[in-house]
């Protein structure tokens, strides 16, 4: 057993379960996927794979330092990495080991990461989900973003401070989806819920840790 595995988000639909009951799914198409490197206490400081996923890609889509590092490990086609820490039960995976759909089944529990999807420069009602103003009787604040902090002390603005600026495109993880369905012939997983990120966009499912 692997703590995780890499995938695409193929899209949403829904599926129907033996009592009649509608859920709601994203369709992941998960793996296959090979062990790119290991990471040991001894040498790393800290237990970890780094897995890759296998998919077509063409040879310059991979720039130098990634080709020689998946030399080294005599892999290819692969162009997506990411690394997960090994926990307690988990398998003690080498380099150059297979990691299949097949570890995962219905109503196991997992936490999906992906990267949002980018919205481009937001407002605070948009971005924050302010309230906004009035917006008749003669109000003239509306959509502002209000006062952003005190003026002679202490006369600057703390971090942290919600205003407006880019929205999206950043790390997003789901936590404890159930999965519904696994198809290991087509390596496609079936998970309960919605899934950060667009159509096409790479994620990375790992067993739930909570």
């Amino acid at each position: 057993m692997s703590p995780g595995i890499l995938g695409k988000k193929i899209g949403m639909t829904q599926v129907f379960r033996a009592d009649g009951q509608v859920v709601p799914v994203t369709l992941l198409k998960a793996g296959p996927c090979v062990v790119v490197q290991r990471k040991s206490p001894a040498k790393d400081g800290y237990n970890a794979v780094q897995l890759g996923l296998l998919e077509f890609v063409k040879p310059r889509r991979i720039n130098r330092p990634l080709a020689g590092h998946l030399k080294k490990a005599g892999v290819e086609g692969v162009k997506f990495l990411k690394e997960l820490r090994l926990r307690p039960g988990d398998d003690d995976l080498k380099t150059g080991d297979r990691v299949l759909v097949d570890q995962f089944k219905p109503s196991d529990k997992v936490d999906v990461i992906g990267i949002s999807k980018g919205r481009g420069f937001a407002g605070l009602v948009k971005r924050h989900h302010f309230r906004g103003g009035d917006a008749t009787h003669g109000s003239m604040f509306h959509r502002a973003p209000g006062s952003i902090g005190a003026s002679s002390f202490p006369s600057r603005v703390f971090p942290g401070m919600r205003m407006a600026g880019h929205m999206g495109a950043e790390r997003v993880t789901v936590r404890n989806l159930e999965v519904v369905d696994v198809d290991v012939e087509e390596n496609l997983l079936v998970v309960k819920g919605a899934v950060p990120g667009p159509n096409g966009g790479y994620v990375v499912v790992r067993r739930a840790k909570r």
